[in-house]
């Protein structure tokens, strides 16, 4: 849970302001008597003493002096001689340089001072109480911020969307996950009455409490409004996952396709959409024919990320000769050699070592490979079928440098090793039996002139 440094500033701010007659829009508007009557009320309430020293900390956290606003407050504080009044802003502007100094656990004792205060303002209380909520709620004090906030609830008779879904966030690091529906749906009913956007993050959390109880009913509704407001790929998985555990695990894809053949997808994304579809349930081959048709008429465009996409499903399809112009393509976009490095092992695939190692050096080349070792590894391979036995070599000992690629790449060096030991005796023999013949020809030579 993040929480907002600025809530607290604005909490400080606004209490000193509200108590030193800083003026506000409201205040400008009012009466010079307005005016008049309310600083005689603050006079009474803080004193000038106090209202300089409040000033002088300010002035202080405005130079990031904090352990000097910090000590000025400290020897400003004395119950003895505050009211009650000068008592909780002193207080207040306290757990905000605490706060500002990232010692959120003096913040949160102040707070609980600041709060305990008997005739504590009723906004200052509110205010300062949900606060101290969101800071118990920063330093994981669950339970504390959870009865924190219930005492909020009961001072707040109108509570914006906001505080229900911390409620829900400190509900679930509890794994209180049934009792997490009713503040989301709370949080959702007030936006929806005051005209404000229900947000996507909200959606997430109702899902995933209804996931924890394994009702799947209510997993699937949330996802469709998910995928209407928000369509993103994890959302179709995560409703395809609530098909399958209701037994329904048919009608995502089926769905999809049924609309594709009626006609009914016409936008790039939702071709893309329904091959990454066919991706998930294991029939790739549709998803790349699908995209290959769409690319050639110019529906979905040729970027590299389409390529990529389509280059997946033909190998995915186990064609990798169908797979290689769609990587070619694509790797020609890209300045990083990922795609080379695919480009490489399907080369490598097909049996086009000399092409493999083409692809292999771009690759390494352009760089920003998440596992260079691989490269080298399937590197290494298509040299060694071009017999470059000693560049294979090379490729397989910088493989080796990863300790993960170590053993395969060592193995393959005495496999090399053992080719070129191989080769060595078979050149040794063809030798000898080649002196051997040259030995018995000249004798049968001789024997014929005698």
């Amino acid at each position: 849970m993040n929480t907002n440094r600025g809530i607290s500033l604005k909490l400080c701010l606004a209490v000193i302001v509200g108590v030193l007659a800083f003026g506000s829009a409201g205040a400008q508007k009012a009466t010079e008597e307005d005016r008049k009557k309310t600083k005689t009320k603050q006079a009474q309430a803080v004193s000038k003493e106090v209202y300089e020293r409040i000033q002088k900390a300010q002035e202080m956290v405005d130079a990031k002096d904090y352990n000097g606003a910090l000590k000025s407050l400290k020897n400003l504080y004395n119950p003895d001689k505050l009211t009650e009044y000068e008592q909780a802003n002193v207080l207040n502007y306290l757990g905000f340089v605490y706060y500002n100094m990232d010692d959120i656990g003096n913040a949160i004792r102040i707070y609980t001072q600041m709060i305990a205060i008997p005739s504590l303002e009723p906004q200052m209380a509110k205010q300062t109480t949900f606060t101290l909520a969101q800071l118990l709620t920063m330093e994981e004090q669950y339970a504390r911020a959870l009865a924190t906030l219930d005492k909020w609830f009961v001072l707040e008779t109108n509570p914006a969307p906001e505080p229900f879904i911390l409620k829900a966030q400190n509900l679930y690091h509890l794994e209180r996950y049934q009792d997490m529906v009713e503040p989301i749906e709370n949080a959702m009913r007030v936006a929806k009455e005051r005209g404000k956007p229900v947000k996507e993050d909200w959606y997430g959390l109702l899902n995933f409490a209804y996931f924890q109880q394994e009702n799947y009913r209510k997993v699937r509704d949330i996802q469709k409004i998910l995928l209407v407001n928000w369509p993103k790929k994890r959302y179709w998985k995560s409703l395809a996952g609530a098909y399958t555990e209701l037994g329904e695990d048919e009608k995502l894809i089926y769905a999809y396709d049924a609309a594709h053949t009626q006609g009914m997808l016409e936008k790039e994304a939702e071709f893309i959409t329904m091959a990454q579809l066919y991706l998930q349930a294991e029939v790739p081959y549709k998803a790349a024919v699908l995209l290959d048709e769409k690319m050639n008429a110019g529906i979905v465009k040729k970027t590299e990320k389409n390529y990529r996409l389509l280059s997946q499903a033909w190998m995915l399809a186990m064609e990798d000769e169908k797979s290689i112009p769609a990587l070619k393509a694509a790797s020609q976009l890209a300045s990083h050699g990922e795609l080379d490095q695919r480009l490489a092992n399907a080369y490598l695939n097909v049996g086009n070592y000399a092409e493999c190692v083409k692809a292999g050096n771009a690759a390494v080349r352009k760089g920003g490979l998440k596992n260079p070792d691989n490269m080298q590894i399937s590197l290494g391979m298509c040299l060694y079928n071009l017999k470059r036995y000693s560049d294979a070599k090379a490729a397989f000992r910088k493989a080796a440098n990863t300790a993960r690629s170590k053993r395969t790449a060592n193995q393959w060096i005495r496999v090399i090793d053992a080719d070129i030991e191989r080769n060595r005796q078979i050149r040794l023999a063809e030798e000898a039996a080649r002196k051997k013949r040259q030995e018995l020809e000249a004798k049968r030579a001789k024997a014929a002139r005698a």
